[in-house]
């Protein structure tokens, strides 16, 4: 029996097609992406002329070169961050304020993290 699955598992392997690892610091990618797509909403509302998160997205990755599958996970990412904000956000509250500060800190620590750890 294994005479006959060992050559079927080799041709199967051979015919996949071969997929791209993610870089270690994938997760941290996308949970930054997420970030600033939050940000990219909330900041508007109570920060007027502030920083153009989406602008900055689009320089990260173009930086990190991803390949298209990666590119897409990291603008989802960025997307569902900023969907997250829109559904209950409409003007700046307390609330809006508080969530800002706290996504504003976490975006801070996980940038000097990936940079720290994975930089060249």
């Amino acid at each position: 029996m294994s005479k006959i699955l060992l050559p079927v598992a080799i041709i199967l392997a051979l015919a996949a097609p071969a997929t791209a690892l993610d870089p270690l610091y994938q997760r941290q990618m996308e949970r930054l992406s997420e970030i600033m797509g939050s940000l990219y909403f909330l900041q508007p509302l109570c920060q007027p002329d502030a920083d153009d998160w989406r602008a900055q997205m689009a320089d990260l990755i173009n930086l990190d070169e991803p390949d298209e599958d990666r590119r897409q996970r990291l603008a989802g990412a960025f997307n569902q961050g900023y969907t997250a904000y829109a559904r209950f956000h409409h003007s700046c509250t307390p609330s809006a304020r508080e969530a800002l500060t706290r996504l504003l800190s976490e975006a801070e620590k996980l940038a000097r993290t990936i940079h720290a750890r994975y930089a060249e």
